[in-house]
């Protein structure tokens, strides 16, 4: 149980993390599939992935063979885009994702029939998604979810996840019309809440998460730094924050984050410019003004120095997978 003053902290922290998450690019599909069937999804940088199984069963395998088994009511979020398969067996056949056949359903979903048998009485439903999965200023610490995040909604760690799971199976079971754009708003509220489960009950103790959220000390400074990105900090200042020495506190957020804090100062602000340029559509004097630069030329440097490319170009193009966070 973490302490009073702690336990307010990692809240905040959490917050944070929840308000700066965007969902982009999203695409769903409906996959009705048949009595033997098996799906390839590749490997995505910087991409999630999400099924809801809604009728029948299926075996999520990892590309180092680890085996899940997943019944109706499951749902599974892949937040850093790893390689998997659902199967039917271990002996089925396996199609790319990116190959099946299509139809639209709607704007952002379509409908997929997979496996032998498909035009018969299906022996899984599944509502999969792939989306670009960006948690904002908090992207450095989404680095440590794990690689398969298997959700029971029975269990204790998202108590509130049932009627959002019940409401998806009728709206992919029952077909009605406008069930693609409320099973896409339905899929964004899920993966913030399993984000929100995951750190509640200490991140399966992902240790430098864990030891962020549980020591007041490194707490303090990553809020001060969400709070106010625009600040030009100091390590002295963010010591200050968190009540302990220069050196101490840039010992202890190295060791736990892997990342110097003005590095991760700096990256954060960057990672704020491009959420705030490509999807607010903000001026990119706006932007550099409101991160604390005292001109363009300034913000345009260290922003192209930080993501590789220019703040007008990124207008125009997704934020890169790789970009430091």
């Amino acid at each position: 149980m973490l302490p009073t003053t702690s336990f307010a902290l990692s809240s905040e922290l959490i917050s944070e993390l929840l308000t700066g998450m965007r969902l982009r690019g999203v695409q769903y599909r409906r996959i009705h599939a048949g009595s033997s069937f098996g799906l390839n999804f590749p490997a995505r940088s910087g991409h999630a992935y999400f099924h809801f199984i809604a009728v029948g069963a299926a075996i999520l395998r990892t590309e180092d063979g680890t085996l899940h088994t997943l019944s109706a009511g499951n749902a599974v979020l892949v937040p850093q885009g790893a390689a998997h398969q659902l199967l039917s067996g271990l002996d089925a056949d396996i199609e790319d994702i990116e190959r099946v056949d299509t139809a639209p359903l709607g704007e952002t979903v379509c409908a997929v029939q997979a496996g032998a048998g498909a035009d018969m009485p299906p022996s899984a439903i599944v509502f999969h998604g792939c989306m670009e999965f960006d948690l904002g200023g908090m992207q450095g610490l989404g680095r440590l979810m794990p690689a398969v995040m298997v959700i029971d909604a029975t269990g204790e760690r998202y108590p509130d996840l049932m009627p959002v799971l019940a409401a998806m199976k009728r709206e992919v079971c029952a077909a009605r019309i406008g069930f693609a754009g409320i099973l896409a708003r339905l899929a964004d509220v899920v993966a913030a809440m399993v984000v929100r489960g995951w750190v509640e009950c200490g991140c399966d103790n992902a240790a430098g998460l864990v030891a962020a959220l549980r020591d007041p000390r490194l707490a303090r400074a990553f809020l001060a730094m969400h709070r106010q990105p625009g600040r030009d900090w100091t390590v002295a200042e963010l010591a200050a924050e968190c009540h302990t020495s220069r050196s101490v506190f840039a010992d202890r957020f190295q060791a736990t984050i892997g990342t110097p804090p003005l590095r991760y100062a700096t990256e954060l602000r960057m990672r704020l410019a491009s959420q705030w340029l490509t999807q607010d559509k903000q001026p990119i004097e706006a932007v550099a003004l409101r991160l604390g630069y005292t001109s363009q030329a300034a913000f345009s440097r260290a922003f192209k120095r930080v993501t590789g490319q220019a703040p007008g170009a990124s207008r125009h193009t997704s934020p890169s997978p790789d970009t430091p966070t």
